[in-house]
């Protein structure tokens, strides 16, 4: 009999295999390659831009260097940028014009500053620094193709300037370095909002403030901070590359992913609705040498014993496996003289803060002793507070039971069964000792401990 069924099973299976063959390739055929990103090669990465602005000796964070008085100048530049990712982008920046400042505007307290100069005049003849760009909002879940974006920058460069100073009372001025101009390490950040005109052209404004690596940017070394300056400014940026590629930073991700994705669900879908017809014969098959009804891990082909109850273990026929008969054994727990003395020891040195339920750190050993006692013999330990008269019997008992609480959470942080620990306040009821002398109360306030 059992010859006879594995070798219709396995007919059975033998007739379903190119089924399944089938079945496999008409999926594989139709489902398409999942690409939610093509690269960057699929867009326009690099671009040019030019921009003019207004260029001054101050910068959003504060300071308006070493002169009262700052005053905005004309500035341009122009960079190269390529995008690497669609919410990031390499920039190299250009930028130059001139900084302008003087002391005609007179300190907090009223007085004329004191300075040698009443003027200056600073003509950054170029600035060069490469920049990370980041684009803070790509991905955008209610407009699939953007318009407006916020992005922010940081890097660093070089520039070169040359301050002219004009003594305060004379017309006449003079270079602060005859010699040549000054070169400085500069660090910009800036911020932007960049809105997109057409696929080649984007309508740039922003803000950068240039973070100077000495005092020299107005001609006057004075003071502990170092100068600045910073540029605000409107430009065109053209993005290079052939007609009909999208630039990749206007790329959202967001709407990409999920129109891919619902393209690939469609695809899936129409695939499983060819292949549900061969599929439907080969599960009615398939279910007559797997179907388990009972859940006993034996199909219900070469199950005997159907309907076994939920978890129980079964031998290869799917009946029931003998219970073995578990003796449990009770052990007894002795209470030796050595035993009592640990918790009458813990009690002789158990002190709390006054009027708290915080416990002194010289019992922590003999409470130590104690948890030790309890995990090695598995006792059961009842905790009960007391304390003396002094004060209100609604505050006595709360402190008695918190005083209890707090040996308990002691001796649970140090391993102990806590379901094993009954701690109980009873307040100032039950005195062993007078409480009309200082002696009695002392001893009234106690933390008793009964193992059991």
């Amino acid at each position: 009999m059992n010859k006879s069924i594995i070798w219709r099973a396995s007919c059975a299976l033998m007739a379903l295999t190119p089924l399944l063959s089938n079945a496999q390739d008409q999926t594989s055929s139709a489902a398409p390659a999942v690409q939610l990103f093509r690269g960057p090669q699929e867009y326009k990465t690099w671009s040019i831009g030019v921009n003019g602005g207004l260029l001054a000796p101050v910068a959003a964070t504060g300071g308006s260097n070493d002169f009262t008085k700052w005053q905005a100048s004309a500035g341009y530049g122009a960079y190269v940028k390529y995008q690497l990712l669609h919410f990031m982008a390499l920039r190299a920046d250009y930028v130059g014009g001139k900084l302008k400042g003087d002391n005609s505007k007179n300190l907090g307290n009223g007085m004329p500053p004191s300075s040698p100069y009443s003027s200056f005049e600073t003509k950054l003849k170029w600035s060069a620094s490469l920049n990370a760009v980041f684009n803070i909002t790509t991905v955008n879940w209610l407009f699939r193709k953007n318009f407006v974006m916020l992005y922010g920058s940081v890097g660093g460069g070089i520039a070169g300037y040359n301050p002219t100073l004009t003594p305060t009372g004379s017309n006449n001025s003079f270079d602060y370095k005859p010699s040549g101009s000054i070169k400085e390490l500069i660090i910009p950040v800036g911020a932007g909002l960049k809105f997109r005109l057409s696929e080649f052209i984007n309508l740039d404004l922003g803000y950068t403030m240039y973070y100077t690596d000495g005092d020299n940017l107005d001609g006057y070394p004075h003071g502990p901070n170092k100068d600045k300056f910073s540029y605000g400014y409107a430009g065109l940026e053209f993005a290079l590359g052939k007609k009909g590629k999208p630039q990749l930073q206007w790329h959202n991700p967001a709407a990409a992913t999920y129109d891919e994705l619902e393209a690939q669900k469609a695809s899936l879908r129409t695939a499983l609705d060819a292949a549900s017809q061969a599929n439907a014969r080969l599960t009615a098959d398939v279910d007559k040498l797997t179907k388990d009804s009972d859940g006993d891990g034996v199909s219900d082909f070469f199950d005997k014993c159907p309907g076994t109850p939920a978890n129980t273990a079964v031998d290869g026929a799917g009946c029931p496996l003998p219970q073995p008969v578990i003796e449990k054994k009770e052990e007894k727990v002795v209470i030796t003289e050595e035993d009592n003395r640990i918790v009458k020891e813990a009690i002789q040195n158990l002190e709390f803060d006054f009027a708290k339920a915080s416990i002194k750190p010289h019992s922590y050993a003999a409470l130590d002793r104690v948890a030790e006692l309890l995990k090695r013999k598995n006792l059961n330990l009842k905790l009960s507070g007391h304390t003396d008269n002094v004060g209100s019997k609604e505050r006595n008992l709360a402190l008695s039971r918190e005083r209890a609480e707090s040996v308990k959470a002691y001796l649970v942080g140090k391993g102990v069964n806590a379901s094993k620990i009954e701690a109980v306040g009873y307040g100032m009821t039950q005195p062993i000792a007078s409480n009309k002398t200082a002696a009695g109360r002392q001893k009234n306030r106690r933390v008793e401990f009964t193992i059991f």
